[in-house]
């Protein structure tokens, strides 16, 4: 059987998504924040500003989440229809727990994430909406980024006929950012499915989110640049190779559609290539980096994965690709 190309169609989203119609789902604009925070608190309080400056006139709750850390329930406020509630993660430890913590306490029609070291801009939450009312069927929407690395920001917009599951399967697709992300709560908790818990250390659980969100319904982009987000080095995920690489192998096997698309299966195996060179694992990361040319000889982490293995400090290189807005 002849496969369809990628990007070229929507996928076979389930009946009870489609159940809808019109913009039904958009009488009610209440939204629930979930910001979850580790003993960071001026950045925390940078976020929480965020969403607070946001015009939208619907209810808006703020949940902040504390992982492994103390409570700051000073924090909490309600007024001119905007609240914010303490409480803590009681689930796995970690972001994905406390997500899910965060989610489960959510009493409003919509979910919104934001990362306590990212800033949501004027504007976002009604451009999204606004997205949402010209793709009927949508049940998420995301916006443009402003990633700012050392005092410079690159602009990221997402391109919404690429945000299919195939075209998540091929690109990861930088520009689409958790603390972007807004979806409808009932779609989330019922047909989505809360966030991994079980992924090593987390990694890549916002990428497995976006994955099985684009299963579900279509997904609209309000194409303005509405989040900035922070990258530095004190993020959680910089230079942990290890748990970088068996995450990566989760992922895959999590998904077995990887196989059935050579070019998005390189790009995993070729960011797993480049771990293993990170971790001096030299000889694997050889190995897996000819796999990966085998897979897409164009892959370009393939020779990134040899210049680590031979010696070259992978954190000037990561630094490298950050000054550009990209990963590796």
């Amino acid at each position: 059987m002849t496969k369809q190309p990628i990007y070229d169609h929507q996928p076979p989203y389930r009946q009870e998504s489609t159940a809808k119609t019109g913009t039904v789902h958009l009488n009610d604009r209440s939204v629930t924040t979930v910001i979850c925070t580790r003993d960071r608190p001026e950045l925390l309080n940078r976020a929480i500003e965020g969403v607070v400056r946001q015009e939208h006139q619907h209810d808006v709750e703020i949940i902040v989440v504390f992982d492994q850390s103390e409570p700051d329930r000073t924090l909490e406020f309600d007024r001119d229809g905007k609240r914010l509630i303490v409480t803590t993660n009681a689930r796995q430890p970690g972001l994905a727990g406390a997500r899910n913590s965060g989610i489960d306490k959510a009493s409003n029609a919509w979910v919104a994430l934001c990362d306590d070291d990212d800033e949501w801009l004027p504007g976002k939450l009604a451009a999204q909406f606004e997205a949402l009312e010209a793709i009927p069927l949508a049940r998420a929407a995301a916006t443009g980024i402003a990633i700012r690395y050392q005092g410079v920001d690159t602009i990221r917009i997402p391109e919404h006929e690429k945000l299919t599951f195939e075209g998540f399967i091929r690109d990861r697709m930088t520009e689409v950012h958790p603390s972007s992300w807004l979806v409808h709560h009932d779609t989330l908790v019922e047909q989505i499915g809360l966030v991994d818990e079980e992924i090593p250390g987390g990694y890549g659980e916002d990428y497995d989110f976006f994955l099985r969100s684009a299963k579900v319904a279509p997904i609209a982009v309000a194409t303005d640049p509405l989040v900035r987000v922070w990258w530095h080095g004190s993020s959680f995920f910089f230079e942990r190779w290890k748990m970088i690489d068996e995450a990566l192998a989760y992922l895959v096997e999590k998904h077995p559609e990887f196989a059935d698309d050579p070019i998005g299966l390189a790009r995993v195996e070729g960011q797993r290539a480049v771990a293993q060179a990170a971790m001096g694992q030299r000889r694997r990361a050889l190995g897996t980096a000819y796999r990966t040319a085998r897979l897409n000889p164009k892959e370009k982490r393939v020779p990134v994965a040899a210049v680590v293995a031979a010696g070259v400090p992978a954190s000037k290189l990561l630094a490298a690709a950050h000054r550009l807005g990209k990963g590796i």
